[in-house]
């Protein structure tokens, strides 16, 4: 192998190793028998959440997980390997993936990256039944919101009484 393919693959296998290590959650996935069209949306949904998705080489995946201190994935990176990482949202490829192979039965997912910690496909699939980041605001906000409402359904119902005896 020439010296200038094996620096470009140290270039990649340093690229691939910084997505790891940057990436709020990551999903590995077999995407083996998909159709083109079905790979399309997967994308296209992915990249709507702000997630991306990478086919890359197992050996250069094993590699860069090596680098980014992930230990455990050796026996994941086999077979057509892709990998949708994100930055922002932890639940957004979890989620995205897990719903798309309700209809894919064909996109099976290997494994993955969660806050920096590897993690089991029963970990990926609890993580993508979990409601994502709007609307975990939404639940909090609702239940902060919660004492306030009541104070004012006891003031509006004080309020309806005195009318009441008036």
């Amino acid at each position: 192998m020439s010296e200038v393919a094996i620096a470009k693959k140290a270039a990649i296998v340093e690229e691939v190793t910084e997505k790891f290590s940057a990436a709020a959650s990551a999903v590995i996935v077999d995407y083996r028998g998909l159709t083109v069209e079905q790979v399309t949306e997967l994308r296209k949904q992915l990249r709507d959440a702000n997630v991306e998705m990478k086919v890359i080489k197992n050996s250069i995946l094993v590699r860069a997980a090596e680098k980014a201190g992930l230990n455990g994935l050796e026996e994941v990176f086999s077979g057509p390997t892709a990998v949708a990482f994100s930055n922002e949202d932890v639940v957004a490829p979890a989620k995205i993936i897990d719903e798309f192979a309700k209809t894919a039965d064909k996109l099976e997912i290997k494994g993955g990256i969660i806050e920096g910690k590897v993690a089991s496909i029963e970990e990926i699939t609890a993580l993508a039944k979990l409601p994502n980041r709007d609307g975990l605001l939404s639940m909090l906000l609702s239940v902060l919101q919660a004492p306030v409402r009541n104070v004012a359904y006891a003031v509006k119902a004080v309020a309806e009484k005195e009318d009441e005896v008036a």
